[in-house]
């Protein structure tokens, strides 16, 4: 969670629009191809229909005061939820902890700042089009039929093992997966006691017999001394040194590695592992003060560890770790991209014939690329090379032959 993935609804660079006119770097030149069809029969710059589509105008523009109002009122309304989930969750504040209130309200904050956040994200064409074709695929009962495992392999593979990581480095997979598991262990635990979901009682009053309740419901019991009870009281613990070395790992290789340091911002790439660390460090120093220390300075450390915590779940929505929430969005596109390779629907370059990626997802960038009026959609149909051998035969047969 410390290496930012491609943006899953960011739409494939496109390449620049050759000028025209005269003189200029028009593929639709003589001696050239014209991109916009395979007879070169549509001036180039021109916007061509997807088929099977009619020819539209692109849609008006969403303005940014419209943008803001509908995040706006999707966080009040993820965060109104949340605190009706809290209240009815606590068996209507029964079972809340008031001690634990900083943390709840910062989920709060947390919970409208991923709907105001996310809102934004998907109002940009290139995402609300993935976005859409990511749901479309998710509930389409033709691919469930044509793959019905299709979409558990890739929630495992691209969610839990994130393979696609592997690719790059494998000390950087396996720091990531000690940091994804350490924080998902961490989550699982820490907002359903923060919201007084989860209680564990003694059933003796003094132990070492405890329950544990979900919405004050018995799920189970269990001996505290136990090795049930030592895992059940001490996974924040385990949290924290599964963390740990993730994120040291990552704070080194930006102190030590060339290509990570450059261009990298303090607050954006350094302070969510220190944070991390941070978090995960004084948690241990509490379990360390209580069982050797007598609790000494644990109320010191307590409130450092709140006011770290607080202070990344606030952070989450608007700096590094809002991927946490924009990942589970690429399943749906990666599901959308695999349905289009079973069905053979695989695009070819115009100009070459090497294969591109799936036709679907190619005329999704297409539709992408009129929805921002760029003239010139029909380059994606061409691979990266061909793009540039057009462009570097257009500039001598057109550009270069007008300085002799």
């Amino acid at each position: 969670m410390t290496e930012p993935p491609e943006d899953p609804a960011a739409p494939a660079p496109a390449e620049p629009h050759p000028p025209s006119g005269p003189g200029s770097a028009n593929p639709s030149g003589p001696g050239s191809v014209n991109p916009s069809s395979p007879g070169g029969a549509v001036p180039a710059g021109s916007a061509v229909a997807a088929p099977g589509e009619s020819a539209a105008p692109p849609p008006a523009a969403t303005g940014p005061h419209s943008v803001t109002a509908r995040a706006t009122l999707a966080g009040v309304v993820v965060s109104a939820l949340l605190i009706v989930a809290i209240v009815l969750g606590s068996r209507m504040l029964r079972n809340f902890d008031s001690a634990l209130l900083p943390y709840a309200v910062a989920t709060v904050f947390l919970a409208f700042g991923v709907a105001y956040r996310y809102t934004v994200w998907i109002s940009a064409p290139g995402a609300r089009r993935l976005f859409r074709q990511g749901w479309r695929s998710l509930f389409s009962y033709e691919n469930f039929r044509q793959a019905p495992t299709a979409l558990p392999k890739m929630i495992a593979t691209y969610l839990g093992f994130q393979k696609f990581l592997g690719a790059r480095s494998h000390a950087r997979w396996a720091a990531h997966q000690l940091i994804f598991w350490g924080c998902v262990l961490a989550a699982l635990i820490t907002f359903p006691l923060t919201w007084g979901w989860f209680t564990f009682t003694s059933g003796s009053g003094s132990g070492p017999g405890y329950e544990m309740r979900i919405w004050g419901i018995k799920i189970l019991g269990f001996d505290s001394l136990s090795v049930l009870g030592w895992l059940m009281f001490h996974g924040l613990d385990i949290a924290a040194v599964l963390v740990i070395p993730g994120a040291s790992y990552f704070l080194w290789r930006r102190m030590k590695d060339r290509g990570a340091s450059t261009g990298q911002r303090f607050a954006y790439d350094l302070v969510p592992l220190i944070a991390l660390i941070v978090i995960s460090v004084t948690g241990l120093l509490l379990t360390f003060s209580s069982l050797f220390l007598h609790g000494g300075g644990y109320q010191f450390l307590a409130i450092l560890h709140m006011v770290s915590v607080v202070f990344t779940l606030i952070y989450i929505p608007f700096g590094k770790f809002f991927h946490i929430v924009q990942r589970p969005a690429a399943v749906g596109m990666q599901l959308f991209k695999y349905t289009g390779r079973q069905d053979d629907q695989v695009f070819a370059c115009r100009r070459c014939g090497q294969p591109i990626d799936t036709g679907p997802y190619v005329e999704n960038l297409r539709g992408t690329m009129r929805d921002l009026s760029l003239d010139f959609d029909a380059w994606a149909e061409y691979c990266p090379r061909c793009k540039r051998v057009l462009r570097g035969s257009a500039y001598l047969s057109h550009v270069k032959k007008g300085f002799q």
